[in-house]
């Protein structure tokens, strides 16, 4: 059940879940005055502010949760959460009612794992994320790098001189494609 004050919005909520743990990203770029609460019961509220205009959920996660080896971090363009799950068992989906979901719930396809497939699969915890340009490992979700920098360092490795090589032939190739063109028109022209 998903409840507010009505000068609230809700922000919108994506979620996917390993037999372990819950992922939860809360889209709200630039939030600030952040304030999250669990509960072993499974209550999970969220607040924040952003533009002077205040943000809230309220929700009931379908089972008990273990608050102690749950975490969450503030980024830039969002909140991630990590929640463990009190039982190692999977869900049928993340809130307690049955109806349906809120319109600002959605499964989080990047993260999503089916539970057939849960084995072989890296723990998203477990990445280092360094190795995309984006800062330290675990818990560090910061952006790094400064202004412009997008993380695609160390692109030389993946031939960006081949790309270049390719977007100069490019053009000798389209010219190519022009002549065959206008000479099967010309043929057309004759017929």
């Amino acid at each position: 059940m998903a409840s507010s004050s009505s000068s609230s919005r809700h922000p919108s909520l994506k979620w996917a879940q390993r037999s372990d743990k819950l992922f939860i990203t809360i889209e709200l770029p630039d939030a600030t005055d952040v304030k999250v609460q669990l509960e072993p019961q499974g209550k999970f509220t969220f607040s924040a502010s952003k533009d002077g205009v205040p943000y809230e959920l309220d929700v009931e996660l379908l089972d008990k949760i273990n608050v102690e080896e749950s975490k969450y971090n503030v980024g830039l363009r969002s909140i991630v959460y990590s929640i463990k799950k009190a039982e190692d068992k999977w869900w049928g989906r993340l809130l307690k009612p049955e109806w349906k979901p809120p319109a600002f719930l959605k499964v989080d396809w990047d993260k999503w794992v089916d539970e057939d497939e849960e084995s072989g699969v890296p723990e998203v915890d477990d990445m280092d994320f360094s190795k995309f340009g984006m800062g330290g490992g675990p818990g560090d979700f910061g952006m790094g790098g400064g202004p412009g920098d997008f993380g695609m360092g160390g692109l030389d490795e993946f031939g960006a001189d081949e790309l270049e090589d390719e977007e100069e032939e490019e053009p000798a190739e389209q010219e190519e494609k022009g002549k065959v063109g206008a000479e099967a028109k010309e043929d057309e022209n004759k017929a």
